[in-house]
Parts: C-alpha cells; structure tokens; sequence
C-alpha cells in the first residue's frame, strides 16, 4: 500500500458523517481510508457501516488516546506513507498530490504537513498547526501564522515550502519507516504534545519535516477537549515538560528546566489572580506533580534518544524566549520574531 489516511475516531460520528465525504471524494487510488476507534459510545460505527462501507475500520476495546490509539492502529497497517488526520478536517480537491510528490522526490524528509487553515474562518489560519510548528528555547510551540493566541489572517505572506520543526498531528504526513525508527508516539502522553516531541526525536535523528501550503486543508479544532478545559491544561502542562526532559540536549536541561519553574508558577498564579480560574490553576499544579512523579520512567527513553542523536542543534527551536519577544517586545506575528 502506497498511503494509508488514518483518521482515529472517539465520539466523532457528527465530524464524521460531514468531513469524511471530502476524505473519500479527494482521495486518490494508491490511497487507502482506515478510521481506528476509540471505542465509541456514539453511532460513530453504525454511520461508518451504513454510509461508508467502503472505509476500513480498526476497532479498540477502550480510548487509548490520541497517541497510543495511533500506535496501536498503525500496527495493523502496512502502507510507505502513513497521513495521520482529525475527523474534523475537511479536505480540498488537490490536498494529497503535492504532500505525496515532495515526499517521494525528497528522501531526506520524514514528514510533511499541508496549509491548515480554520474551518470557522477560511481566510484565516488554524491554531493546531497553521503553516508549520517551530519552538523557542523553553519549550513553547508556535507556527507560522499563530503565536499563542494571535492567529494571521492568511494572505499568502507563508506560501512557500519551508523546513519546520514539528507537522501538526492533525494532518501530518509521515514515513513509516521513520514513524517507527524514531519511537512512534509517546502512548503514555495519551494526547497533547505527543507530534511535537515524535517531531523532535526525528530531527535528532537528522530527519526533516516541511510544511507544503500548496495543500491546503480546513480544521474545526478543539473538538475532543474545547480550549479552556483542565484536562488540556493538564496534559498540555506535563507533556511538554515530559518533553523537554527528554529531548533536551544535557548542557540546556538544568537551565531550561529552571525556568520552566518560574514560568509554570507564573501561569498558574496569573490564572488565579488574574483570570480568576481556579481550576486551570490547580491543573497546572497537578501537572507539574504529576511530571515530577512519572519522571522516572522516562530517564530510559531519554539515554536513548541523547545517545542516538545526530544532531542537538535544531535551527527551528529558536534559542529566544517568545513570552519575551511576544509579551516584552510586542512581536504578535511570525514575520516580526528574529531568525
């Protein structure tokens, strides 16, 4: 099988019955469309029988996640390309060729993401991912297009193929064989970070991820766990650091994670007194003890990947802080942060 367009499903039979038609509609023939599921409570699987037969279906006896449902779906595949997307994308009539053809003339990638743009807003970027990840010293991601919460319009300004540092999980293209010689998805982040930190131990490895805006794709976003919820503060709070302590190169990890301290504490005391949400403030709490209590686990993984590593220094982690160049210098937009 030359590409397998994975879509992992839990409770989505409304995204489903509206976005997977384009899916199937622009799909081509050396493509095929499997959707795993999360054991759905919904009619998830009954619409996939009656409307979609032809979609071949994995089914779980329990929500794995986001990651670890991914992991245990692509077992089961066997396919040169695995197209990891939500079932809130809605895809568009040329998505897959140029996400195919820069994969197959450009051996040196491991992975691609297309031009995502918000489903609510067509003219404007989608926060998950926008026109490519990139991430600053101490961890925080943004993209070309969207930093923090300043979302671009998209006027073209990022209509050019750049090397990125992390694909959006919501529509990445990736090898297979890279999929599985990084290390697949962290399954113990069960959701939140889990692309970024894969993303990074391939470019350890010395492997490259694009961004190709010729293929445009249209995300709803926030789905599963709407913004604002405790659960996403919670898993975005201790994935990431779960990600630093292992990605980080030796001579940055007490550093970074020195700072991380202070500006976890600083979130988290800004939500209180200034937003006034205790709940993601306990959340943040609750993340980093839980970070300091499953670390151990991690210190194998970590070894790992130091000793494997190619290459520490990535030129798309930027080596500022964008809380300084967003919140101190007033640089809301990718074009305006320094290279």
């Amino acid at each position: 099988m030359k590409l397998a367009i994975v879509i992992l499903n839990w409770n989505g039979e409304a995204m489903l019955k509206q976005y997977l038609p384009t899916v199937l509609d622009y799909s081509r023939d050396d493509s095929t469309v499997f959707v795993a599921d999360n054991a759905s409570v919904d009619g998830s699987m009954s619409l996939l029988q009656k409307e979609f037969p032809m979609v071949k279906t994995i089914l779980f006896d329990k929500n794995y996640g986001f990651a670890e449902g991914y992991n245990k779906a692509l077992q089961q595949i066997d396919a040169e390309y695995y197209l990891l997307l939500n079932s809130d994308v809605e895809v568009t009539h040329h998505w897959l060729t140029p996400l195919l053809e820069f994969m197959d003339n450009h051996p040196e990638a491991a992975a691609c993401q297309p031009k995502l743009l918000s489903e609510a807003d067509k003219d404007s970027f989608e926060y998950a991912g926008a026109c490519g990840g990139y991430m600053d010293r101490f961890g925080y991601p943004f993209c070309r297009g969207r930093i923090f919460d300043t979302v671009e319009s998209d006027d073209g300004q990022y209509d050019y193929m750049e090397e990125i540092f992390w694909a959006t999980g919501a529509c990445m293209m990736i090898r297979s064989k890279d999929y599985w010689d990084a290390g697949a998805l962290d399954g113990r982040f069960f959701a939140h970070n889990e692309e970024i930190d894969l993303c990074w131990r391939l470019r350890l490895l010395g492997r490259k991820i694009y961004c190709i805006p010729e293929s445009e794709v249209y995300h709803v976003g926030g789905g599963t766990l709407p913004k604002g919820n405790p659960m996403k503060t919670f898993l975005n709070f201790r994935n990431n650091l779960t990600m630093l302590y292992k990605n980080l190169p030796e001579e940055e990890l007490k550093y970074v994670m020195r700072w991380r301290w202070f500006l976890d504490y600083l979130a988290a005391f800004e939500t209180l007194l200034i937003n006034h949400n205790v709940a993601d403030f306990k959340a943040i709490y609750r993340a980093r003890k839980a970070f300091h209590k499953w670390l151990p686990d991690f210190k194998a993984d970590r070894e790992r990947i130091q000793q494997s590593c190619v290459t520490k220094h990535i030129k798309e982690r930027r080596p500022y802080s964008l809380l300084w160049q967003y919140y101190a210098k007033s640089r809301k937009t990718f074009s305006e942060l320094p290279f």
